[in-house]
């Protein structure tokens, strides 16, 4: 099938006005593609509510998850509301189109002894392997970076004017997020036997910088170490654990948005639901929800 121009030129709005990356590109053009196959042969940008609808029953129909047609909807919707207000259609066929209800899910979170025990863990691994693990853990934990840009770090990201970590995250944005004088000592020791490079955790790979296939290695292989079932180690429940710590600790949501670098308050608000299951859990303990009092 011939490409739309309608989705062509949603794709190109993406790059050049969001700074959209080149994985983000593809994941939009991959369920477009799907969608458009589905009508075909009609083409994405004339598609009726009748056909999102139909789609979607067809999706539940063969078995995807309710999170895969959530994020194919969500792509969907932002590529009609982009023609609608381009004035490339007078509607957004997505209007009235209910999301498919999510399972609940909370973040995974090490406890801040894991934590401590996957940072020791790290130390005790063999030179130099031993040095960089254990700075990854420390950044990762004490930043709440995504893998992502954990990896790509220059060494320019420490900021020589204070304790901060410049980070370049989603869309191209950039935050200055503060670390504890260890995590920078940790980071700059961890990579001091190669500073020709200018990344922070450089590699032989072709991107010049640590992969993250490497960087979820060598936090196993702290897990591993730490006596931690390694399943529950990445890059990702660091981040959660980062969060989960800081909000228990009386950090604020507003703050806790910035830091992780998230456009939207409300995908912040989830860790609030963390804080909620502790404290139903707390209550559960209570002489009187146990039926006996003193």
């Amino acid at each position: 099938m011939p490409a739309d121009p309608a989705v062509e030129a949603f794709l190109e709005m993406l790059a050049a006005e969001r700074g959209a990356a080149r994985n983000t590109l593809a994941a939009y053009a991959s369920d477009l593609a799907d969608f458009a196959g589905f009508l075909a042969p009609g083409r994405p940008g004339g598609a009726t509510g009748g056909d999102v609808a139909a789609y979607l029953a067809r999706l539940a129909g063969a078995g995807l998850s309710a999170r895969t047609s959530a994020r194919r909807l969500s792509a969907l919707r932002q590529f009609f509301r982009f023609l609608a207000q381009d004035g490339l259609r007078a509607d957004d066929p997505t209007l009235l189109t209910v999301s498919p209800k999510l399972p609940g899910s909370l973040p995974r979170a090490l406890s801040e002894a894991e934590v401590a025990a996957l940072i020791d863990g790290a130390g005790t691994l063999p030179p130099p392997q031993g040095a960089r693990a254990a700075a990854l853990v420390e950044l990762l934990y004490a930043s709440g970076l995504r893998a992502s840009e954990c990896v790509s770090l220059p060494v320019s990201a420490l900021r020589a004017e204070g304790l901060m970590v410049a980070v370049r995250g989603k869309g191209g944005k950039e935050r200055l997020v503060p670390i504890p004088p260890r995590v920078r000592a940790a980071a700059e020791a961890a990579r001091a036997a190669k500073d020709s490079s200018r990344f922070l955790f450089p590699s032989r790979a072709a991107a010049g910088h640590l992969t993250r296939q490497g960087l979820a290695l060598a936090l196993k292989q702290a897990a591993l170490a730490a006596g931690l079932d390694p399943a529950r180690v990445s890059p990702h429940v660091l981040r959660h654990s980062f969060a989960t710590h800081l909000l228990a600790r009386g950090a604020d949501l507003r703050s806790l948005q910035l830091l992780l670098g998230h456009a939207d308050i409300a995908t912040t608000q989830i860790y609030t639901r963390v804080m909620q299951e502790r404290l139903q859990q707390a209550v559960a303990r209570h002489p009187l929800a146990r039926g006996r009092a003193g």
